[in-house]
């Protein structure tokens, strides 16, 4: 059976995730299947205020903001995956692994986001992501999030 095409635009976004401008980091999810793998993207524009100090006149998106997107696309999956849940629940960026940066992210580029669920224990779930710029690898990482009820 092939795999139904389920995306989110902006709106759908911020009803999940808590964060809000300047830090949400998903523009819009392209496809996802609960359990198993999402993909976002995140545009990136010169007019974003981290550029007014990473570097001035040399902008390059901070590897940790690509870290961050990677988490948001985590909890979206992990979201959409749950059946039930709180209205008080959020996931929280747990731990990092295995991060890798193969180049810099610049204004105009647009990241696609991808992360794969690969295992939960007690409320601790794992995925791998990746982030890429035109089909090639910048940055890619283990992370692990926790799923809690404030």
């Amino acid at each position: 059976m092939a795999n139904q095409l389920n995306s989110l635009q902006i709106q759908e976004i911020m009803a999940l995730l808590p964060h809000r401008y300047p830090f949400l980091l998903i523009d819009r999810v392209l496809d996802y299947t609960p359990g198993e793998s999402l993909t976002a993207i995140k545009n990136v524009t010169v007019n974003e205020p981290i550029f007014t100090g990473h570097f001035p006149g040399m902008p390059i998106f901070p590897g940790v903001l690509i870290l961050e997107a990677l988490a948001q696309a985590t909890g979206i999956l992990g979201f959409k995956t749950v059946t039930e849940r709180s209205e008080n629940e959020l996931y929280l960026f747990a731990a990092i692994d295995e991060a890798r940066f193969k180049k810099p992210v610049l204004p105009g580029d647009t990241m696609v986001l991808e992360v794969k669920f690969l295992k939960e224990r007690r409320n601790m779930w794992k995925f791998y992501g990746e982030a890429k710029v035109e089909g090639q690898i910048v940055c890619s990482a283990e992370l692990m999030c926790a799923r809690r009820e404030l």
